[in-house]
């Protein structure tokens, strides 16, 4: 029997029981598998996928909504990826034109490495800032400010949904109720009692990605980073975008392994004040 051709090969909704294939997916890349990952953005998101005919996936990738359900005001286009025996034959541009098609006029914004950049750039996709990814062991040093932090708690849940919505510039429940599960360390920083900043950090293979991080400035968001530093034996990873901060962290030990460009379409800039969004949970969901 003859393989079908790749354009004919239907699109269709992933779910949590393709968690395995999209893994297998990333290994194919070169990536890693990150299934906790992967977990996290198919329950958060909406996944979309190709499958293939002699196994596995053609291309996948996960579209997380922001805002109210039947109108987001924004929404996060990440893990795209295309099997390398199928790589270079318009596999990506057809997915991506299907989430374009699939999403009408919501705002959309993704991070692009250099590979991906002249492609989403086809698209229509704009350029509106760079963030760089930083690995490494954290030496601990003297804090600018003192800045008090603790871990969160279940009341403090409300709190965290307001100041993440005024900061993010949407609502982002459906993530950052899942962050308790998801994350292994989730701690705040406040001010005579008023939440001015929170952050994450979870497992991803050997390292602790710090985020989301939200906070009211540079000293808070050190604060934040140096607490989740003292409670794990893990080395840390962090997405900047903040010269400042990127220059403190690697003055902590952490150095430089990737750059993205931050690219939006359909909107000029990210909603919200991108002054305060020190580092997105995932670069996969902004």
């Amino acid at each position: 029997m003859s393989t079908p051709p790749l354009a004919s090969l239907p699109i269709r909704r992933l779910t949590l029981r393709d968690l395995a294939a999209c893994a297998d997916s990333s290994e194919d890349r070169g990536w890693p598998r990150e299934e906790h990952k992967w977990g996290f953005l198919l329950t958060a998101g909406k996944g979309y996928g190709i499958d293939d005919p002699e196994g596995g996936l053609v291309s996948a990738c996960v579209v997380t909504e922001y805002g109210a359900r039947d109108h987001p005001a924004l929404a996060a286009i990440g893990m795209v990826l295309v099997a390398e025996r199928h790589a270079r034959q318009g596999v990506g541009r057809r997915m991506l034109r299907h989430v374009l098609s699939t999403m009408g006029t919501t705002p959309l914004a993704l991070h692009a490495t250099p590979y991906g950049r002249p492609l989403y750039e086809e698209l229509g996709f704009k350029v509106t800032g760079r963030a760089e990814m930083v690995s490494g062991r954290f030496t601990p040093g003297r804090l600018e400010t003192e800045v008090s932090t603790r871990p969160a708690t279940a009341e403090d849940l409300a709190a965290i949904l307001r100041l993440d919505e005024e900061v993010f510039g949407a609502d982002r429940t459906h993530v950052i109720t899942r962050l308790p599960a998801f994350a292994d360390q989730l701690r705040v920083a406040e001010d005579n009692g008023r939440l001015i900043g929170y952050a994450a950090a979870w497992p991803n293979m050997e390292t602790q990605v710090v985020g989301p991080l939200i906070a009211r400035d540079t000293s808070t968001a050190q604060a934040l980073i140096a607490s989740l530093a003292a409670h794990t034996d893990r080395p840390l990873r962090i997405d900047v975008r903040h010269e400042e901060l990127l220059s403190w962290a690697k003055e902590r030990g952490l150095a430089s392994v990737a750059f993205n460009a931050v690219m939006t379409y359909g909107s000029p800039e990210l909603p919200g004040d991108w002054r305060r969004r020190f580092a997105p949970v995932t670069v996969a969901a902004c």
